[in-house]
């Protein structure tokens, strides 16, 4: 008697829910099919795009686990699982990450920003967060650098997005900004001439637009010429220490003097 009704309940419980949990499988398998093709056209798209390799798989992973997670919560429903409670302990998780860690989420979101906007990109040479150097690797959390003496240089994305960005070789040439103190009783038309033959004989000043050399201060005690020649910016640093070093000579050469601080003493006796 009782074994009878052990399987008419059985029997009662498989015509009820078999039909559930085959649904509820099918929906799983052609939904995560479907999900993995969303995914794979999402990234033809942005390669297509020319979207940065870095912020590519971020987005790809993103859109696949938002899906999936939808996609657990509709296979839940249809075993008439109350999904509201699930949706709130999801909320309250995320939202007690993210205040565990606002910080990291900071450079997280200044991060994307830029693998989107793209203000900067490997290769150029900058100055972001009060550090300059060359662009190494620009990553979901961190911007890295290479300084001059090579350095490694890891500066947080928040930092980034938060302070002035400086691109300086990111108009293919600049201006290289030079400025050269002579005394008050030296010629100023001769030392600008010196100026502009020394730029004449670097390899990497670029004819247009012409260099010029001001007047730019009447200071304390030196008379403050003025100038910026343009390069290729990849020449930046080789611009500028050759442009330091050679009109020094120059005027070493032809008598021109370079004031520096000093004190006079006088003796009336």
């Amino acid at each position: 008697m009782f074994d009878f009704i052990d399987i008419e309940k059985l029997s009662g419980l498989a015509t009820t829910y078999a039909p559930k949990v085959v649904g509820a499988i099918l929906t799983l398998i052609i939904g995560l099919w479907i999900i993995g093709k969303i995914v794979r056209v999402l990234d033809n798209t942005l390669a297509k795009r020319g979207v940065d390799d870095t912020l590519r798989p971020f987005l790809k992973s993103l859109v696949g686990v938002g899906l999936k997670v939808l996609l657990l919560l509709s296979v839940a429903g249809m075993f008439g699982i109350e999904t509201t409670s699930f949706i709130a302990i999801f909320g309250a998780m995320a939202f007690a990450v993210g205040m565990a860690m606002q910080g990291s989420l900071g450079h997280f979101a200044s991060g994307v920003l830029l693998l989107v906007f793209r203000p900067y990109k490997v290769g150029d040479l900058v100055t972001v967060g009060g550090e300059t150097g060359t662009v190494t690797e620009l990553q979901i959390f961190n911007t890295v650098l290479a300084t001059l003496d090579n350095k490694r240089v890891i500066v947080p994305n928040g930092l980034v997005t938060g302070n002035v960005i400086t691109n300086i070789s990111g108009q293919e040439k600049i201006g290289v900004e030079l400025t050269f103190g002579i005394g008050y009783g030296d010629d100023i038309d001769k030392a600008r001439a010196i100026i502009l033959q020394v730029g004449k004989e670097c390899q990497w000043i670029l004819d247009d637009p012409a260099q010029g050399v001001v007047v730019a201060e009447l200071a304390d005690s030196s008379v403050n010429l003025a100038t910026r020649p343009f390069c290729k910016s990849e020449h930046y640093w080789d611009t500028f220490f050759y442009m330091q070093e050679n009109v020094k000579k120059a005027f070493d050469k032809e008598g021109i003097s370079i004031p520096f601080p000093q004190m006079d003493v006088h003796n009336p006796n």
